[in-house]
């Protein structure tokens, strides 16, 4: 670990201004530029709104707001763990030519995803003012919560990137788990209301597998009962998915160190 974070401070600087060319490439050539990354992330809330909203009549005056910070917090995952599966094998280049910590590519490709991530959620708050819903105390918890979906989404990503080298076939593998979470996740429903009444010996499956046991179903539910419900996040979990997120860490740090030197071989 202290190589790690050795190396996290000596190309950090690098992550950054990768990072920042990575986002003006993405707009270079668009005539709306930089309101693309506002566009793309209103154009799905106001879709999801539209079909569960309006014409399932589900949701009330917050529902936007609601499938907004479900949104906001799937699309980091997604793009963290799909965006990590090929990324050494994308920058090949890179690879062959000069030495770079592999989990520095991730780290620079985390900072443009947490960069659009702020960006929805400034939308958000911008949608609370103009729907008039409070802002309270209990938001700054969206910080601890954000934290700990970072080091999940990172330790997955690390693990996916060193096993996405040599197993062709774990793009498409990921992209259908991926799928199947995106309507498990409760992004555009609340996962609560839908399940929480069915239960096997007495005890809900919605608090047992389907919340507590899908850290990106988790990390959205929190995100919405801190701003919009006025409540405390649940602790206890969040100490678990953290200490889980670590453990995810540790192992995706030791399968990169222990293969760095033999990634440009095999790519």
């Amino acid at each position: 670990m202290k190589k790690f974070f050795n190396n996290i401070k000596k190309y950090f600087k690098y992550a950054i201004r990768s990072a920042k060319a990575e986002l003006k490439s993405e707009v270079a050539d668009s005539y709306l530029n930089w309101l693309w990354w506002v566009i793309e992330p209103l154009s799905f809330m106001l879709i999801y709104s539209l079909i569960f909203g309006t014409i399932m009549k589900r949701g009330g005056d917050e529902f936007k707001i609601f499938v907004l910070l479900g949104l906001t917090i799937w699309e980091f995952f997604n793009r963290m763990i799909t965006g990590s599966v090929k990324l050494i094998i994308d920058n090949r280049d890179l690879v062959t030519k000069v030495y770079l910590p592999k989990y520095i590519l991730l780290l620079s490709k985390s900072f443009t995803y947490l960069f659009k991530m702020a960006i929805s959620f400034c939308i958000c708050l911008l949608m609370m003012l103009v729907t008039g819903v409070e802002f309270n105390i209990y938001m700054l918890f969206i910080i601890p919560i954000v934290i700990i979906a970072y080091i999940l989404a990172f330790g997955i990503g690390m693990i996916l990137m060193h096993f996405g080298v040599t197993l062709n076939d774990l793009a498409n593998l990921t992209t259908i788990g991926l799928k199947m979470l995106f309507y498990l996740s409760g992004v555009f429903y609340n996962i609560k209301d839908t399940f929480g009444n069915r239960a096997i010996f007495g005890k809900k499956i919605i608090d047992d597998i389907l919340l507590y046991g899908n850290p990106i179903a988790f990390c959205m539910q929190q995100t919405r009962d801190v701003t919009l419900s006025n409540m405390f996040p649940n602790f206890m979990f969040l100490g678990i998915w953290g200490l889980v997120g670590i453990l995810l860490c540790m192992i995706g740090i030791h399968l990169i160190h222990k293969n760095e030197n033999s990634y440009a071989k095999v790519i």
